[in-house]
């Protein structure tokens, strides 16, 4: 059997950002449909494109920036976080100012939700503990109207209690390369850790969804749309609970469902050690 290799194993080998006095976390949120993706592209409008114009035309200088997690076009994210190598004088611009400022530098689309200290060398990519990703849909024949850009309206009912149960396989530690689309997965690891997942009926905006959340050391691309589909052929009653395992074991994405629509995803949150962020005073 392969031993599964760690995202951070892989991170070893990669070149380090520039150290300086300490390091600036950014805590970013953003609606998705506007971007190709949260990674710079040539000739493309990029979250990270924006955040990185935004952030050198107010400290006056290049910068490096490594994200929490690199999202999908289409993907939206309430809590993605940036850091960024600083300056002693840089650390010393007050919380007050950076909303301010990056209220002022960052498109509509683009909000910047808290700003913290950390020290040198921080990544925000590597030294983050688990992600968290919700994903909602919404059922029924009423399509829903405000909350549109933030749900996949899939219309037939589900059935909650059998995704429950074919979800119940992904969590822990596995090879989720059935999971994630075929072309990322050439030549590297794709062992992650499920930590946990869950279904929860929400509201927003007076529009009913299902919510399907799931928190992982880290995720493969396409990985949690790639989840979302299969289990939602197990919830249209296509497919049986245990044949998610079966996916799993398979270690191929032809074995898998339908990738789901990309704005039905946002990334929620990041955990990473106590005390290693503190906020800007």
């Amino acid at each position: 059997m392969t031993a599964c290799i760690e995202p951070a194993t892989v991170a070893a080998v990669c070149d380090e950002p520039e150290v300086l006095d300490g390091t600036l976390v950014f805590r970013l949120g953003y609606d998705g449909a506007g971007f190709s993706g949260f990674a710079e592209q040539p000739d493309v409008r990029t979250v990270a494109g924006e955040v990185r114009r935004a952030l050198e035309t107010f400290l006056r200088r290049p910068i490096d920036m490594t994200c929490a997690g690199r999202t999908d076009a289409g993907v939206h994210a309430i809590s993605q976080y940036v850091s960024v190598p600083a300056h002693r004088e840089e650390l010393a611009i007050e919380h007050r100012r950076w909303m301010r400022a990056m209220a002022a530098l960052l498109p509509d689309d683009i909000a910047l939700g808290g700003v913290y200290h950390a020290a040198p060398g921080f990544s925000a990519r590597f030294d983050a503990r688990s992600r968290t990703y919700t994903y909602r849909i919404a059922t029924g024949d009423a399509r829903p109207l405000l909350t549109r850009n933030v749900t996949w309206w899939h219309r037939l009912p589900l059935d909650v209690e059998a995704m429950e149960a074919g979800a119940a396989h992904l969590v822990g530690e596995h090879d989720f390369k059935s999971f994630c689309k075929m072309s990322s997965a050439v030549g590297k690891p794709t062992c992650r850790n499920v930590i946990s997942v869950s279904f929860a009926r929400e509201q927003a905006l007076g529009e009913d969804h299902l919510a399907f959340t799931i928190t992982g050391n880290a995720f493969l691309h396409s990985m949690v749309r790639t989840i979302v589909g299969t289990l939602v052929e197990v919830g249209a009653g296509r497919r049986d609970p245990a044949w998610v395992a079966e996916v799993l074991a398979a270690c191929d994405r032809r074995a898998a469902g339908p990738t789901a629509p990309a704005r039905g995803l946002c990334f929620m949150d990041v955990a990473y050690d106590e005390g290693v962020l503190s906020v800007c005073p």
